[in-house]
C-alpha cells in the first residue's frame, strides 16, 4: 500500500513540473497584451508632453510679443519723422487693411547705445503683419533711413484689429488726431490666429502732448 502511494505521489509531482502548450499560449497572450498597453501608454504620454510643450511655447511667444509691444508703446514719444521718400509721417500712425503698410508706426525713447554708436537714443519702430507673421521692424535713423530686417514675433496670424483710446477716454477704431504729434492714451490689439482663440492685448502709451481744445467761432476753428 505504501509503495502504491509513493508511486502515485511521484507521478503527481512529475506531472506538475511543466506547462502545457495551451498554458504557454495564454501566458504569451497576456504578456503581449500588457506590452501593447505599456507601449500605448508611453506613446500617449509622449504625445501629451509634446502638446503641452507646444502650448507652452506658443504662450511664451504671445507673452514675448506683448512684452515687446508694451515696452515700445510705454516709451513712445511725440516725434514727427520723415519716410524714405522724404514725406512727413505723424508721431503715431496706424493701418490694418493690407500687408504693404505697417500696422503701427511710432517713435520710442530709451534706446540703449552700449557701443557708443553715432545714433540717437530715439528709435522708429514699426509692426507689420505679413505672410501670417507679426513682425517688428526698427530704423537706425529717424528720418529718411531704410528699415532694418524685421524680426518675427508671432506665427499663424490671420488678422489684427486695433482700437485707440483718446485723451477723453473714448475708444476709436482708427487714429486720425487733429495734431500730427498726438499719441493715443492706450492701444487695444486683437490678434486672430489659425486654430487659436483671439488674443486681446491692452497696452498703455506714454503720455504725449495734450490735444488743444477747439473753440467754436474762434479764428481758425
Amino acid at each position: 500500500m505504501a509503495a502504491r502511494l509513493n508511486q502515485c505521489g511521484c507521478d503527481r509531482i512529475k506531472g506538475d513540473d511543466g506547462f502545457t502548450l495551451i498554458e504557454l499560449l495564454v501566458a504569451l497572450m497576456i504578456f503581449a497584451m500588457l506590452a501593447s498597453a505599456g507601449v500605448l501608454l508611453l506613446g500617449n504620454s509622449v504625445s501629451a508632453q509634446a502638446q503641452v510643450k507646444a502650448r507652452l511655447d506658443d504662450m511664451a511667444a504671445v507673452q514675448r510679443a506683448g512684452g515687446a509691444l508694451a515696452g515700445d508703446l510705454g516709451q513712445a514719444v511725440p516725434r514727427i519723422t520723415r519716410t524714405e521718400s522724404g514725406t512727413l509721417a505723424p508721431a503715431f500712425w496706424a493701418h490694418h487693411e493690407a500687408e504693404d503698410q505697417p500696422v503701427m508706426q511710432f517713435v520710442r525713447g530709451g534706446w540703449d547705445n552700449l557701443g557708443d554708436l553715432p545714433r540717437p537714443s530715439l528709435q522708429k519702430v514699426e509692426y507689420w503683419v505679413r505672410q501670417g507673421r507679426l513682425e517688428r521692424r526698427t530704423y537706425a535713423q529717424l528720418d529718411g533711413a531704410a528699415g532694418d530686417q524685421p524680426a518675427a514675433l508671432l506665427e499663424d496670424v490671420e488678422a489684427v484689429a486695433l482700437k485707440f483710446r483718446d485723451a477723453q477716454g473714448k475708444w476709436r477704431d482708427d487714429w486720425t488726431p487733429t495734431q500730427p504729434d498726438l499719441l493715443p492714451r492706450a492701444v487695444e490689439m486683437t490678434l486672430t490666429r489659425t486654430g487659436e482663440p483671439p488674443v486681446t492685448l491692452r497696452l498703455l502709451v506714454a503720455p504725449g502732448p495734450v490735444e488743444k481744445p477747439v473753440i467754436e467761432g474762434a479764428p481758425g476753428a
